[in-house]
């Protein structure tokens, strides 16, 4: 009976607990290639920071999690759904990713983190008639931690090249391209693309090969698998701590290259971030 009992009260506390939210349909951006016409396009700075939308109740990273953000930074958000960045400033991001994934949220590193915002999901109208109501959005609610990120017109190739160049020279990651005349989707299309001088992508780690010289002892590489199968040595971009410290099997890494060799593999792959959520 008590065996029973313990059963019962053990099911009875699964009941209780919150199922997971599902992760929630964005657009999600494909790469930008030269015989695709800027024209066509609003292009904002591909900022680094972390996915996070609103759907007017809750704020959650794009695995679905919430995000443990205090009250007062989600109490005072507008109750329209909005899809952005939590960023905290060019080159920030390890430290804004360890401010925003905390259980316990820290005030005071909140205070210092802004909510980006570059989409209104499921919203009516093309996306220049969305970013134009993002501006009044944002300006109506008229919070410190909430902005809109810029969007500008370019009319052809060298323009988006002069601006690329200018946003990498003063810190900056990349551009992203949205169609201005795109109704809001989902899924990965052209309607949203990205352009870096690196490109970058995902791959699950599956061994630690021992380092060798200074790194007896450490990290060397790690060998990980792309989505399509195919394995390869990613052996650089490491810092000390992440080479004593490295990311452990089954996890999901980031990786920069610049292009693919002849077989499809990434080349001069480096290690980017590990993908927390």
């Amino acid at each position: 009976m008590d065996r029973l009992r313990a059963l019962l009260c053990g099911l009875a506390l699964l009941l209780a607990l919150p199922l997971a939210a599902a992760p929630p349909e964005l657009l999600l951006a494909n790469v930008y290639r030269d015989e695709i016409d800027p024209a066509a396009y609003l292009v904002s700075e591909k900022l680094d920071g972390v996915r996070a939308v609103w759907d007017g109740e809750t704020l959650r990273f794009r695995s679905g999690n919430r995000v443990n953000a205090p009250a007062w930074f989600t109490d005072a958000l507008p109750k329209t759904p909005m899809d952005g960045e939590l960023w905290l400033g060019r080159g920030q991001f390890e430290r804004l990713s360890g401010i925003v994934r905390r259980e316990q949220p820290v005030d005071a590193e909140w205070r210092q983190v802004r909510y980006m915002i570059f989409e209104l999901p499921g919203a009516p109208g093309t996306f220049a008639e969305r970013a134009a109501r993002i501006v009044a959005l944002v300006g109506a609610a008229g919070l410190p931690w909430l902005a809109e990120i810029p969007q500008k017109i370019t009319v052809d190739r060298e323009t988006l090249r002069k601006m690329l160049a200018a946003t990498v020279k003063a810190g900056g990651e990349g551009l992203m391209l949205h169609r201005a005349d795109a109704p809001y989707e989902t899924g990965r299309s052209d309607t949203l693309l990205k352009l870096k001088p690196w490109l970058d992508a995902e791959a699950v780690v599956v061994a630690h090969l021992p380092g060798k010289g200074k790194y007896v002892g450490q990290l060397g590489a790690l060998r990980v698998r792309l989505a399509d199968g195919r394995e390869f040595r990613l052996g650089t971009g490491f810092t000390d701590a992440e080479r004593a410290n490295p990311p452990p099997i089954g996890s999901v890494v980031t990786f920069r290259y610049r292009e693919l060799t002849a077989k499809g593999l990434p080349r001069f792959a480096s290690f980017l971030r590990m993908c927390q959520e």
